[in-house]
């Protein structure tokens, strides 16, 4: 396939969209450069005063417990290809004992035959799997009946709204009527029997829109700030238009500052995702407030080989933020959020 430096030239509108976004996202041209996580740094403790091997980093989330707080973030879903990457992933949560969340089910809700596709409660019996809908999709013909259904149709723990108006607003099938959402989202989490999740996909919660969203009972929220996947460029590689994904590749508010920013709001629960690429970003985002960690692109680099690459994966992840604890003396979650992390002078974060 010819590319250009920011996007592919062989994409073409009128192909399956799904299956375009995993193509797009496993691209590395299509992350944002740098992380907002580098400007951050721990200092090392050489006397950890604690032993390896007792480091507790059991984590409660949406009643189930997790081995770590980690959350495989939403993805994918509604096409061949996503099939297999999702029941990978669903395969590595339940060996690892950690959250999953699937990509946007409008596409199954709308043709129940993909619905297989997201469908992974039977490889992910005892953790928490996260439904997804575009909260846009509200102001378009969805609403309680399609939540509900969303939620029975992969037996989850939780509903997620995902918020992208950069990427609607660049993508060339994009929906752009964000009007009175907010009301329309707390009117489903009153009326849905499982909590509701307000997320970003990579342009940030700020602190004024996640004070309106806990304002109205909407208060598990995911930042999803800047620093990984760029759906500006993703959406503009779809568009063929590279410069408007150059121009917002990396608009918006970065992980760091994000979760400073939302974990302050009292009554919050909030998960940390937006570039998290090691265990030291997991290690640095829990410090800075986050709850649980959402980490994406790197389980669907290791899903698309195999399940027992997204393990690995996840036994990885672990094992490195271990690691940091151990080197920061922190023997558990509450330790490590009263290290010390530095923002390095001119850091983004």
């Amino acid at each position: 396939m010819s590319t250009t430096a920011a996007g592919t030239e062989g994409t073409a509108v009128g192909r399956d969209r799904k299956a375009e976004h995993i193509e797009l996202a496993l691209d590395q041209r299509m992350q944002v450069r740098s992380s907002a996580f580098d400007a951050w740094t721990f200092e090392h403790c050489a006397l950890p005063e604690i032993d390896y091997a007792e480091i507790d980093l059991e984590t409660k989330f949406l009643g189930r417990t997790l081995a770590a707080p980690l959350l495989i973030s939403c993805m994918t879903g509604g096409t061949g290809e996503a099939t297999r990457i999702n029941r990978n992933l669903a395969l590595a949560a339940e060996e690892a004992r950690i959250a999953i969340g699937v990509g946007s089910q409008r596409k199954a809700l709308e043709d129940p035959s993909q619905a297989e596709s997201f469908r992974i409660r039977r490889f992910a019996p005892s953790v928490p799997i996260l439904a997804n809908l575009g909260a846009v999709q509200l102001n378009y013909g969805f609403g309680l009946p399609e939540c509900r259904a969303a939620v029975e149709m992969i037996d989850a723990d939780a509903l997620v709204f995902h918020l992208n108006p950069l990427q609607e607003a660049i993508q060339p099938e994009g929906q752009c009527d964000f009007s009175g959402l907010l009301d329309r989202m707390s009117e489903i989490a009153e009326g849905l029997d499982k909590p509701v999740i307000v997320k970003e996909i990579g342009s940030g919660l700020s602190r004024e829109v996640a004070e309106k969203l806990a304002s109205r009972g909407l208060v598990i929220l995911d930042v999803a700030g800047v620093g990984g996947t760029s759906w500006a460029r993703i959406e503009a590689a779809r568009a063929r238009d590279a410069e408007i994904g150059e121009v917002f590749a990396d608009w918006g508010v970065p992980t760091p500052k994000a979760i400073r920013q939302v974990s302050a709001i009292p009554g919050v629960t909030v998960i940390g995702s937006g570039g998290v690429r090691t265990g030291i970003d997991v290690a640095k985002a829990l410090t800075l407030g986050a709850d649980l960690v959402g980490v994406a692109q790197p389980f669907l680099v290791a899903a698309e080989v195999s399940a027992e690459a997204a393990a690995a994966r996840a036994t990885r992840t672990i094992r490195e933020l271990k690691i940091a604890m151990f080197c920061l003396g922190a023997r558990d979650v509450p330790a490590l959020r009263q290290v010390r992390l530095v923002e390095r002078r001119g850091g983004l974060g």
